[in-house]
């Protein structure tokens, strides 16, 4: 059984970093460099021109594990779906800005509807598969679960949505969203190999334990100073395989646990634009996301990143302890 949890582990890290400097030499072949906006941190523009468009090594790497256990647990399948749905989106935005050197991307009204699109079908999944149900278990309460009832549409809708942009918005420094999902996935992994042991559970741990490889791999050349970027390729596909882990493992309401970084990354966009109208002009951080507000107090790039995923690790623990 051990050799079972290592095997898609293995298997998604050696795709990954294997691929990794061949991807790295076609997206340079192809010029697909990472455009550095001009009002973000003076330090970052020396990382224009980097790949980007990388996180479909961590896809690539993620798929093609995940495919040696398709037929023996489909459970995996709807969370397999989700992460491929935000990549997709997160693929077509980086395109449009790399290639076709629109700087914004798709427009928000498209990446909303694209990750709305993605959602529901996912929703319509859950719904339809009596196995999953509407009921997720309350953080602390040994093992008492909440029954959302009606409310379980919505409730999926904000998991879903405010998960991959927590996730693109951690996007931002070298490794920085790597190192903290891995941790995540590592959590989640864990946990279902825990609740495997259980009929009717859904047997999911194989798809993790490919996230964990494959990210671990993608970290080799996303360490600092980054070779590859993943782009919103990669962070909303990770966003989404977050999201939709939680929700199939009934821990919906462990993401402001174990993904706090995602979530305080969101938040702090959100507290600099009101407090900014609110004001008129004054801000509430040096600059946001929250992870350039401490680059800009005088972090070097690497502390903040370490302490974003110590913290994140501590969070895991206390989500292990919340079960």
């Amino acid at each position: 059984m051990n050799y079972g949890i290592v095997k898609p582990v293995l298997i998604a890290f050696f795709v990954s970093v294997l691929l990794s400097p061949l991807m790295i030499r076609y997206l340079h072949k192809l010029k697909f460099g990472q455009f550095i906006r001009g009002e973000g941190p003076e330090s970052h523009l020396k990382k224009s021109g980097t790949p980007t468009m990388g996180g479909l090594i961590i896809l690539l790497g993620i798929v093609i594990a995940s495919l040696f256990y398709v037929k023996s647990y489909p459970s995996i399948v709807p969370i397999l779906f989700v992460t491929l749905g935000f990549g997709f989106i997160g693929f077509i935005d980086d395109y449009i800005k790399v290639v076709m050197k629109r700087n914004l991307g798709l427009r928000a009204w498209q990446k909303m509807l694209g990750q709305i699109l993605v959602t529901g079908v996912f929703v319509y999944y859950l719904i339809n598969d009596t196995s999953i149900g509407t009921w997720m278990m309350i953080p602390f309460c040994h093992g008492k679960y909440l029954n959302l009832g009606i409310f379980f549409v919505p409730v999926i809708f904000l998991i879903l949505l405010g998960t991959v942009n927590g996730a693109n918005f951690t996007d931002g420094l070298d490794g920085l969203v790597s190192s903290v999902t891995v941790l995540i996935a590592t959590f989640f992994t864990v946990v279902a190999i825990g609740i495997g042991i259980y009929p009717g559970e859904p047997q999911i741990w194989p798809i993790s334990c490919a996230t964990v490889g494959s990210l671990l791999g993608f970290l080799v050349f996303n360490v600092y100073p980054a070779r590859v970027f993943m782009g919103d390729t990669g962070s909303l596909a990770l966003g989404g395989f977050v999201a939709a882990t939680a929700v199939m493992l009934h821990l919906g309401l462990f993401i402001p646990i174990v993904a706090f970084i995602y979530m305080i990354e969101v938040m702090s966009v959100m507290a600099q634009v009101l407090f900014f109208k609110a004001t008129r002009g004054k801000r509430l951080l040096k600059m946001a996301p929250i992870h350039h507000h401490f680059e800009l107090s005088g972090w070097p790039e690497t502390k903040v990143v370490a302490i974003f995923a110590i913290v994140t690790a501590v969070c895991c623990l206390i989500g292990l302890a919340a079960i």
